[in-house]
């Protein structure tokens, strides 16, 4: 079986036929509530939908959640059927074997297991997929019976605690310094130093500790959201979160003024640079851009033009994807609205964030000396800075 997603921003491009159009393709799935990234299953000789599997690739759309949980849980299905394709069988005729077989291999067995946490994420999606085709009437009962109370057999026996690391202020000042800024233990400016954006990514940590956020909050803040924005009086920033927060839940954020002062930083010495370069490359796909052409700073909404027609959005109901493509009009050209960017201009994705923390990480074991603060066994992550402590 073979697994794809649905991008319909890639019908325009690819799409070659006389029976119906892409307009007409991506009104059906938007009317069909069929979101990007919903999991699309296909026999490997026919290349025809798996009718059942795509139903459950359905039903995962109409739950709203994001396209990288979708993705996700699409891939949860894909994985387990390829172990079951070397058993001769299949997810729909899996026997309760077959899947203790999967779990075994999953967190015992493969090149590199998973841990708890992983696999009782996976257990939960397969749970609910064998649930829905009972439901759905496509099999008579599940494969794997299920526990006390109704819990998922399959799941793990270990309920896994909260994952808190606390930092201490020194601790974080080498993380900031020494791994994302460039810096020497003795604070001083290293000559070897390769690194392409330090004081962006020290202007993420500093706003992600003032405000205490979330990776997905901080990240994709707007210039107009943190104040600097023509107009605004600069200092500290107050802004609502929603569409990037956990569980879309509304509230308010605080960003003290030291940490905006950090981001203003970028703004005035690397960002210029970088959007300089990039703004060329943004104009050829400004057809795929949310150009905004009006910002509403007292009432939190922008204005723009996207795929071709006039969109109006409150900032704080803009997800991570529709930021990501949100430019506007700077000095050299289109310039994305978002505070951070890499060498493409637009916004950083998950993938490069890691990719600077696990650089940096790098770093600081290779640069640690007897005055280096007691380093962990295992990478801080971003999530982390929200837990700073005094000395």
């Amino acid at each position: 079986m073979d697994l794809a997603f649905v991008q319909s921003g890639l019908l325009e491009k690819y799409l070659d036929t006389d029976v119906i159009s892409a307009a007409e393709v991506a009104a059906l799935l938007k009317r069909r509530g069929v979101l990007d990234g919903t999991p699309v299953y296909l026999d490997e000789e026919t290349q025809m939908p798996v009718p059942p599997l795509c139903e459950f690739g359905g039903y995962l759309s109409t739950a709203l959640l994001d396209t990288t949980t979708l993705k996700d849980y699409g891939r949860v299905l894909g994985r387990l059927d390829d172990h079951l394709g070397r058993l001769d069988s299949d997810v729909l005729s899996a026997t309760e074997s077959d899947l203790v077989s999967y779990r075994g291999h999953r967190t015992q067995w493969q090149k590199k297991p998973v841990g708890g946490s992983v696999w009782s994420r996976e257990s939960f999606v397969l749970d609910d997929f064998y649930g829905f085709l009972v439901d759905r009437k496509i099999l008579t009962h599940r494969p794997a019976r299920l526990a006390a109370r109704g819990r998922n057999a399959l799941a793990p026996r270990v309920r896994s605690g909260m994952d808190i690391r606390h930092l201490t202020f020194e601790q974080y000042r080498y993380l900031r310094d020494v791994g994302l800024g460039g810096q020497l233990p003795n604070a001083q400016i290293s000559p070897t130093f390769r690194g392409w954006s330090p004081l962006r990514d020290r202007a993420g940590a500093d706003i992600a500790l003032g405000s205490g956020t979330r990776w997905r909050e901080w990240a994709t803040v707007l210039l107009p959201e943190i104040g600097l924005w023509p107009g605004m009086p600069g200092g500290a920033a107050e802004f609502t979160v929603q569409a990037c927060a956990k569980y879309a839940k509304a509230r308010s954020i605080y960003v003290p003024e030291d940490a905006v002062g950090s981001a203003d930083l970028f703004c005035m010495l690397e960002r210029p640079d970088i959007v300089r370069k990039a703004a060329r490359g943004l104009e050829r796909k400004a057809r795929d851009l949310f150009v905004v052409g009006d910002v509403d700073v007292a009432g939190g909404r922008v204005r723009g033009i996207l795929d071709g027609v006039v969109r109006e959005f409150e900032m704080s109901a803009m997800d991570a994807k529709l930021r990501r493509i949100t430019v506007f009009e700077g000095e050299f050209g289109l310039e994305a609205l978002t505070l951070f960017v890499c060498r493409g201009g637009l916004m950083p994705g998950a993938d490069a964030w890691k990719g600077y923390r696990h650089r940096a990480w790098t770093r600081m074991n290779a640069l640690a000396d007897e005055t280096t603060p007691l380093l962990p066994a295992r990478r801080w992550r971003w999530h982390d800075l929200r837990h700073i402590v005094s000395a």
